[in-house]
């Protein structure tokens, strides 16, 4: 990754106090950390783009709360992973696809690569035509239109980029902010049953067909896009600042600032799902209503009225945009980590856009291509998180940072159970 020049100049030749480990108020030192937040809020857009909004929405219809606490669940999870490919950047001042390229033999890399390629296609069909159905909902714009004017929009996002991290990231974060506000605007039409939360919050289920579901919604959370993605901002983002994690006070701060930025985003995330899934099960439940995403935004103006079933349409086009452009970004990431090359933006999105255009001009059903893009996406975790806490839980790498047994324990559990339950999921896929 590059440190632009405006990034550059955003960085003192003397490390502040709250990095270089002089001691301060914690108030003092909480404020000095809001300047090193932003990554995590990139890597957010994945966990509330298009496929969750379907996802979510059939959850809450077809078993009202029931499954809520599979959202936390999950959520939690993706914490731990974002923390962990977040330091992993911060320690080695290198992201996850180059470190694979550098410790792994070249055959496994040019696996790696491609099945990192593929996940990243099946990102950004999703996010292309999740974006298309917004624009349809909202303006009456043809699907294949649709789709080219959100890669475009993508690709100006992506422009962003040219004047520093910051500005992408301020970008993410503002579209991130329209997705929650469209469902709080939502949530208080819906209203809140305090009880049935609290009940959904009991690990449970509802027959088999709700395990499925479930299986589903942890399987399409930890996006193995992201992770390449996180592991390479952080180090751009920090910058020189790194050099402060030479020292045991300055990794704490560091990884304070890290372990932050991560909970705020990923809590966010996290309200925005779970504020899906309660829309729905105070709604859809029991009304047998189908998952797409047409059905969900004419179901809303019918129960709340134009301005939820707008919201929510808003609240698509936003996450379809910003999820868009993570999407081409990582492909990027992905390129230039596991072969040391990169493809012009431009080329890289009209390769990506070709995929998602077919589906839209021959008729495909949108919903339908969206969860076949998250079971191509199932594919791709193991890929991602092993090589993840296999280098995190080296000490002659991460040094001082290092994880701790528990942690690479921990992790370690979380791997297990997403590979298990995405493994039961294209089973099922399979045999239905």
């Amino acid at each position: 990754m590059y440190l632009s020049k405006t990034d550059a100049a955003l960085l003192p030749t003397a490390l502040p106090p709250a990095l270089a480990g002089a001691g301060s108020a914690s108030s003092s030192s909480g404020r000095r950390l809001w300047p090193l937040l932003g990554p995590a809020f990139v890597a957010s857009v994945a966990y509330v783009d298009p496929g969750n909004f379907a996802t979510n929405f059939s959850g809450g219809a077809s078993f009202g709360y029931t499954l809520l606490w599979v959202i936390v669940a999950a959520n939690l999870m993706a914490m731990l992973i974002q923390s962990l490919t977040a330091k992993l950047g911060l320690a080695t001042g290198r992201d996850l696809a180059s470190l694979c390229r550098e410790r792994l033999p070249r055959p496994v890399t040019w696996g790696l690569w491609l099945q990192a390629e593929a996940v990243a296609m099946a990102t950004d069909l999703a996010e292309i035509v999740g974006g298309a159905v917004a624009l349809n909902l909202l303006l009456g714009v043809p699907l294949p239109v649709g789709g080219v004017v959100t890669a475009v929009v993508a690709f100006g996002l992506l422009a962003t980029q040219t004047r520093g991290h910051r500005p992408f990231e301020r970008v993410i974060a503002g579209l991130l902010l329209v997705i929650g506000l469209g469902f709080a605007y939502t949530l208080v039409g819906a209203g809140v049953d305090a009880g049935r939360v609290a009940a959904g919050l009991v690990p449970s289920f509802a027959g088999s067909e709700s395990v499925l579901l479930a299986t589903g919604i942890l399987g399409a959370t930890v996006m193995p896009h992201v992770i390449y993605v996180h592991s390479a901002l952080t180090p751009g983002r920090y910058g020189d600042a790194v050099a402060a994690g030479r020292t045991t006070g300055g990794r704490r701060r560091l990884l304070r600032a890290q372990r932050l930025d991560v909970l705020l985003a990923m809590g966010v995330a996290g309200l925005i799902n779970a504020a899906m899934l309660v829309v729905a099960a105070q709604l859809f439940t029991g009304s047998d209503m189908p998952s797409s995403l047409e059905s969900v935004h004419a179901g809303l103006g019918t129960q709340l009225g134009s301005g939820a079933a707008i919201a929510f349409a808003v609240a698509l086009l936003a996450a379809g945009f910003a999820s868009s452009s993570v999407g081409t970004h990582a492909g990027q990431v992905v390129m230039a980590g596991f072969l040391r090359r990169r493809m012009p933006v431009l080329a890289r999105r009209l390769l990506t856009l070709i995929p998602a255009l077919g589906v839209l001009l021959f008729g495909g059903d949108p919903t339908t291509a969206l969860v076949w893009s998250q079971v191509v996406l199932c594919f791709g975790i193991p890929f991602a998180l092993v090589p993840l806490l296999w280098l995190t839980s080296r000490r002659d790498l991460m040094t001082g940072w290092v994880n701790r047994r528990r942690t690479t324990v921990l992790g370690a559990v979380v791997a297990v159970l997403i590979i298990g339950l995405n493994a039961h999921l294209l089973i099922q896929l399979t045999l239905s």
